[in-house]
């Protein structure tokens, strides 16, 4: 029986040791029990794998079946995690476990799914049936790329560690007073939340699909006509006085007969100024009747900026700041874009020079048309055209970008030039692999990056060296915090920076330093960044922001405030709100507070009624003493939260936090404790509190009573280790404190600079004991 999605073989795929089932039959009881609660569950009929067998192949020898790769194709992978179970040198763990991962990863979903109520889950459904030890959880976490979550069926007390039995005899003395019908439950539910969401996601990767086919599947009208180029007529005189008139005639006939000597001369002026000839590429136009061509009209632009980008000889402004300055004019149709508008763009960025050009159709061949037009005078330098067919699009793009580039560059082609140095442009060949690409990189830019690593994933399953998708796909994971997920696509990428053109090249060291360096390094890579286009704003935000992580508030301002400056100079309102924000918080930091004030000024006008400004207006208006409208500031900071579906206790959270920063520590207090009252079992508002009371030396003992629980709940979390090691550190215990920060920072999932700074604090002390 296929699975309720098509293209899939089963629905869920049961992955155990036999060494579980072979003495009383666990794994048997629990898939029959799954099978009648999934009955109950569904409506449909749910395909489960479950094989029995121990001799045919699939679970202990050492001889692949050629089906189980097929067998694995499922939704939902539910491994039966025992202490057996965690052996690389299993059959289930390397050829079962680890090949479903990464198989997963790498299809039309991926690994992890959106939940119909906006959570997101992983396919993979561990059931755990032992307490495990340390080594074994750190094992499964390796190759899950989190943290090992799913449901227990394990029934623990006093020198007792084994699998919940559906039929226990005493049920009540079970220390996890865990019942088997519920944990059985609990598994079916989990699998029709996963399901639901991969149904959703399907329909919409369907709809898209009819909306992005590969273009030019039918049949489309001819050309009449080609266009010719109609040489300009010589103006003609009645009379010739003198030497003086015919001597400007023959100007005037050598200015309109050879144009492309006065247009060369203007471009050979740019080159021989000494500085890099800057250029704009404007979107493509899509002149043609089919819409399916509308995506390579950014997809054009951005392959030529890639291109132009690779050398040293050009200055290439990049496609989101162009591509804003035509939203903020209203121009969301390229069609209407005129040569006129875009020498207006051009000018506002400081190109000198900007390409324009076409998508056409002549019968079943594809022609690009593109001019390189000089910005102040808007007379055309060159003219290029290439013909091809659909199915070879991207060799065309490369032959176009290539020529370009020679013209702006190079005089003579040199022979013999290795081919190695026309590489593709867009990195794939697969014209299908990078209009998924642009799709991803248009999600990406609305800040829904669930949708975005969606397209990448899809655009590296049809081509699996396309090196930028895995690249964008890194950052994407980076911004929904699924660090291991981050690292593995950035490593991916990383081990190939050598074949890349240099700003994607510089881009992934940024990447890579962001995910297993330091800021430090991320600075080094940002600064490499400004000398491709100096007007490209997020590059100073990004700047600025490392610089704040790194507590030196007085290098991030200038870098903040430059963002402003040339959102203003390009007449545009700043992407986000935190251009404004965390500048105001470094200006904050700084005791700055009349350029904070006139800041949020501005950006009221800009965001109005956002809540991350109006909790830093409230903030300021704290340490400026005036409670009046600080409270004016916080109920209808509060009002916003709760319309945007906030919690009271992330809200109440977020509160003492506030109070925190700005010195108001009773203040804080009381609202950290309610803050835990509210959810009295949630291990981050205990440690919340814990930090809160070790680090201002409010109640050390209390803290580490508090963080005391907490790690008994996570013992491997970072963040809560941190807590314990700085309270052992305020209590004079060093030497015990810097065991458990050293076990923090080793388990922490990227840099953190606090961390770091108490670490340096502690190992002083020890060092002036002796």
């Amino acid at each position: 029986m296929a699975s309720i999605v098509p293209g899939y073989e089963y629905d869920i795929f049961i992955s155990y040791r036999q060494k579980d089932n072979k003495h009383d039959g666990w794994v048997t009881d629990f898939v029959e029990n799954l099978k009648g609660e999934l009955e109950s569950t569904f409506k449909e009929e749910i395909s489960v794998y479950f094989d029995i067998n121990p001799h045919d192949g699939l679970l202990e020898t050492h001889d692949v079946d050629a089906s189980l790769k097929d067998k694995l194709k499922c939704l939902v992978f539910i491994p039966i995690i025992s202490r057996t179970y965690c052996d690389p040198k299993s059959f289930a763990w390397e050829h079962e476990f680890k090949a479903f991962i990464e198989q997963a990863s790498q299809d039309q979903f991926g690994l992890k799914v959106k939940l119909p109520n906006g959570n997101v889950a992983n396919r993979v459904l561990p059931i755990r049936i032992h307490d495990l030890d340390v080594a074994d959880i750190k094992l499964c976490e390796s190759i899950l790329g989190g943290v090992l979550r799913g449901v227990e069926l394990v029934y623990k007390s006093s020198g007792i560690n084994r699998p919940l039995r559906s039929k226990e005899d005493s049920p009540g003395d079970n220390l996890n007073k865990t019942f088997y019908r519920n944990q059985i439950n609990k598994v079916a539910l989990a699998i029709k939340e996963i399901i639901l969401g991969l149904q959703k996601e399907s329909v919409v990767l369907v709809k898209e699909s009819a909306q992005h086919r590969e273009p030019l599947e039918g049949v489309y009208k001819e050309e009449k006509q080609r266009e010719k180029e109609k040489p300009a007529k010589l103006p003609k005189s009645k009379r010739l006085l003198g030497c003086i008139v015919i001597a400007i005639l023959l100007v005037i006939a050598a200015i309109f007969v050879y144009p492309r000597i006065f247009k060369r001369n203007t471009l050979e002026k740019l080159r021989s100024s000494g500085e890099r000839i800057s250029v704009a590429v404007m979107p493509f136009q899509n002149m043609t009747s089919d819409t399916t061509w509308n995506v390579w009209q950014d997809g054009i632009q951005d392959i030529l900026v890639t291109s132009l980008s690779n050398s040293e000889e050009l200055k290439v402004r990049q496609t989101e700041s162009i591509n804003t300055l035509l939203l903020s004019k209203g121009l969301t149709n390229y069609a209407s874009m005129t040569p006129s508008i875009a020498s207006s763009i051009s000018q506002k960025l400081d190109a000198s020079i900007f390409i324009f050009g076409s998508i056409k159709q002549v019968g079943a061949t594809i022609r690009i048309n593109a001019q390189l037009i000089d910005s102040n005078s808007d007379e055309v330098f060159k003219s290029f055209q290439i013909d091809g067919i659909a199915e070879k699009i991207l060799p065309i793009l490369d032959s176009l970008a290539l020529e370009v580039k020679n013209f702006l560059i190079i005089s003579n082609l040199k022979k013999g030039v290795s081919p190695d140095d026309f590489q593709l442009i867009a990195g794939t060949n697969s014209p299908e692999a990078y209009s998924l690409f642009l799709l991803g990189n248009n999600a990406y830019n609305k800040a829904d990056y669930f949708t975005a690593y969606k397209m990448y994933l899809q655009a590296i399953a049809i081509d699996s060296n396309f090196n930028e998708a895995a690249l964008k796909l890194s950052v994407a994971y980076y911004n929904e915090y699924f660090y291991d997920e981050a690292k593995r696509w950035c490593l991916r990428a990383y081990e190939k920076r050598d074949q890349m053109p240099l700003q994607l090249k510089i881009s992934t060291n940024r990447i890579y330093a962001l995910l297993f360096e330091t800021q430090y390094e991320e600075i080094k890579y940002l600064r490499q960044l400004q000398e491709f286009d100096d007007l490209l704003p997020g590059n100073y935000y990004s700047l600025g922001y490392a610089y704040s992580q790194l507590h030196q508030f007085d290098n991030a301002i200038p870098e903040y405030e430059k963002a402003l400056k040339i959102y203003n100079k390009l007449d545009l309102k700043p992407k986000w709100v935190f251009d404004y924000t965390q500048l105001g918080e470094a200006y904050n930091k700084t005791g700055q507070y009349k350029k904070e004030k006139k800041l949020y000024k501005k950006a009221e006008k800009d965001f109005p009624d956002n809540y991350n400004l109006i909790y830093r207006q409230a903030l300021l208006a704290i340490v400026e003493g005036d409670t009046i409208k600080a409270n004016k500031y916080i109920e209808k900071g509060i009002r916003i939260a709760k319309e945007n579906s906030w919690t009271d206790p992330n809200i109440t959270a977020i509160l003492a936090s506030g109070f925190s920063e700005v010195g108001k520590k009773d203040k804080a207090e009381e609202y950290y404790r309610k803050a835990l009252s509210l959810e009295p079992g949630k291990p981050d508002r205990l440690n919340d509190l814990a930090y809160f009371l070790i680090d201002n030396d409010r109640n050390i003992p209390e803290g580490l009573e508090l963080s005391d629980k907490v790690l008994k709940l996570s013992p491997d979390n970072y963040n809560y280790l941190h807590t314990k090691g700085w309270g052992l550190y305020k209590q004079g215990k060093y030497q015990e404190a810097l065991e458990i920060l050293q076990k923090s920072w080793e388990l922490k999932p990227i840099y953190d600079h606090e961390i770091y700074l108490h670490i340096q604090e502690v190992k002083k002390a020890i060092a002036n004991q002796k």
